[in-house]
C-alpha cells in the first residue's frame, strides 16, 4: 500500500518509480480520486458545521419563545443531516476505489536496483561450487524416483489430478530431513524462532502480505472463508499485524516449515513433469521485521542464511538481482539464489529473499514505538530458505549414482539415522 500523503507532495517520483516497472503514470488518476474525496469531506465538515451551529440555536429560540425561528432552524438541521448523509456515501464510494486503486499498484524499486524490462536483464551477482562432471548421463529427478519405487506420480494423480506426488520410504524421509536440517540451521545457527502457524487463514492476511487482490487466481479458497497459505510467509509477517511492536524487540526473525498451496493459474504448460512447479509442496520460510534504517543490512543477512543451506549440503549455486521489470508485486529489491540442475544443464531457481520496506506493513497497520508519539511503519523481509521439495530435486540430481543410487549429502547423514546410500 502506498502513502497518499507521499503521493500529494511527490507524485513524479512514484511516476519515475513505476516507469522502471514498465508502467504508465498513476499519480494523476490517484490524485484526481484523493481530490473527490477530499472535496466531499469539505462538503460534509461545512454541513456538520451549519448543523451544529442551528442547533445551538433552536434551544435559544425556543427560550425566547420565538417557535417559527426554532422550527427554520430544525428544517436547517434536517437538511444539513441529509448532506452529511449523502456526503458519507459518497466519501465512503470514492474512499474504496481510491483505496483499491493503491492496493493494486505495485511497490516502488529501490535506487539500488539495476533497471531492466525483464528476467533476461536479472544481473549475475555470484557464483558459489562447481557443478560435478559425471562420467554418465545425469537422470532427471523423477526418472530417478520412480526407478527407485519412491517417487510416484501416477498414484498422486488418481487422488489428486496433475502436480501432485507420493513420496514414500527413505524419499519421504530425506525431503523430512532437509525440512528438519534447514529449520535447525535457521533456528540455532541463524537466529530465527521456530513458528508453528496456521496453514488456513482469511482474507485480510492475504491482504497484508499483498497476496489479495492481486493473486486471488493462484490461491486456493476453502467453501468458507479460509484459504491455503501459498507461502508461510502471509502467517508469519501477520505475526506483527494491527499492532504497535516495541521498537528495542527489532529485529524479529521468524522461521517454519510448512505445507505451501498454490493453483499455478499463470504457469500452463511450464514444469509439467517432476516436482519442480506442484501444487502442493513444502517450504522453510524467513521473515524479519526490522526498523527501517536496518532493512537493508538484513536483507543482505538473510540471503547469506539461504546460501548457507546450499554450501553446507554442497548444492552449486548462483545468486542474482532482480532488475527492476523482474520484481515481485510486493518486493523493493530481491535476490533470488539458483541452485544447478545436472538433467537440465542450467541453475533453477531455488530461494527468493525480498525486501519489502514499508509495504506490507502500512496494509497491515504494522508500527514500532520509535519515540514518545511517534509511531513508525516496520519494514518486511521474506524469503526462501528453502523450497524443500527443490533442494531435494538438486539433491537427487546431483547426489546420483551411475547405478540409479542417491549418495546422502554429509550434513544430512544425521537426520536420516545414519543412511549413508538411498538405493
Amino acid at each position: 500500500m502506498h502513502d497518499i500523503k507521499a503521493i500529494r507532495k511527490n507524485p513524479e517520483i512514484y511516476d519515475a518509480a513505476w516507469a522502471k516497472r514498465g508502467m504508465e503514470p498513476q499519480s494523476k488518476t490517484i490524485l484526481d480520486k484523493d481530490i473527490l474525496v477530499r472535496q466531499a469531506q469539505k462538503v460534509q465538515q461545512e454541513a456538520e458545521a451549519a448543523r451544529n451551529a442551528a442547533s445551538k440555536q433552536i434551544g435559544a429560540a425556543m427560550g425566547r419563545g420565538d417557535k417559527e425561528e426554532a422550527e427554520r432552524l430544525k428544517t436547517e438541521v434536517a437538511g444539513a443531516k441529509n448532506v452529511i448523509a449523502m456526503m458519507g456515501e459518497q466519501i465512503a464510494a470514492e474512499k474504496g476505489v481510491l483505496e483499491n486503486l493503491l492496493a493494486s499498484l505495485p511497490n516502488l524499486p529501490d535506487d539500488s536496483v539495476p533497471e531492466g524490462a525483464d528476467e533476461d536483464e536479472n544481473i549475475d551477482l555470484r557464483t558459489w561450487g562447481t557443478p560435478r562432471k559425471f562420467d554418465f548421463k545425469p537422470k532427471a529427478h523423477d526418472d530417478l524416483g520412480e526407478a527407485l519405487g519412491m517417487m510416484d506420480f501416477e498414484t498422486a494423480a488418481k487422488m489428486s489430478g496433475a502436480r501432485f506426488v507420493l513420496l514414500t520410504g527413505k524419499l519421504a524421509r530425506l525431503e523430512r530431513a532437509i525440512g528438519a536440517f534447514m529449520l535447525d540451521m535457521q533456528t540455532q545457527e541463524h537466529g530465527f524462532l521456530e513458528v508453528n502457524p496456521p496453514v488456513l487463514v482469511k482474507a485480510p492476511a492475504l491482504y497484508g502480505t499483498d497476496k489479495l487482490p492481486k493473486f486471488e487466481e493462484d490461491l486456493f479458497k476453502t467453501t468458507g472463508e479460509h484459504y491455503l497459505i501459498p507461502t508461510a510467509e502471509v502467517s508469519l509477517t501477520n505475526i506483527v499485524r494491527e499492532s504497535i511492536v516495541d521498537g528495542d524487540s527489532l529485529p524479529r526473525r521468524y522461521t517454519a516449515n510448512t505445507l505451501c498451496f498454490r493453483s499455478e493459474a499463470g504457469s500452463a504448460g511450464r514444469d509439467t513433469k517432476g516436482m519442480i512447479r506442484q501444487h502442493q509442496f513444502s517450504k522453510v520460510e524467513m521473515v524479519a521485521i526490522t526498523k527501517p534504517e536496518n532493512s537493508e543490512a538484513e536483507h543482505e543477512r538473510m540471503i547469506g542464511c539461504a546460501e548457507e543451506i546450499l554450501k553446507r549440503l554442497e548444492l552449486p549455486y548462483k545468486v542474482i538481482e532482480l532488475c527492476t521489470g523482474d520484481l515481485g508485486f510486493g518486493a523493493r529489491k530481491t535476490y533470488d539464489i539458483e541452485v544447478w540442475l545436472p538433467s537440465q544443464d542450467t541453475y533453477r531457481e531455488i530461494s527468493s529473499v525480498s525486501n519489502c520496506g514499508d509495504f506490507q506493513a502500512r496494509r497491515m497497520n504494522a508500527r514500532y514505538k520509535h519515540a514518545e508519539k511517534d509511531n513508525r511503519f516496520v519494514h518486511t523481509l521474506n524469503g526462501s530458505g528453502l523450497a524443500v521439495g527443490r533442494t531435494l530435486v538438486a539433491v537427487l540430481e546431483n547426489y546420483q549414482n551411475e547405478d540409479g543410487s542417491i549418495t546422502v549429502p554429509k550434513a544430512l547423514v544425521p537426520y536420516m539415522g545414519g543412511v549413508e546410500v538411498i538405493s
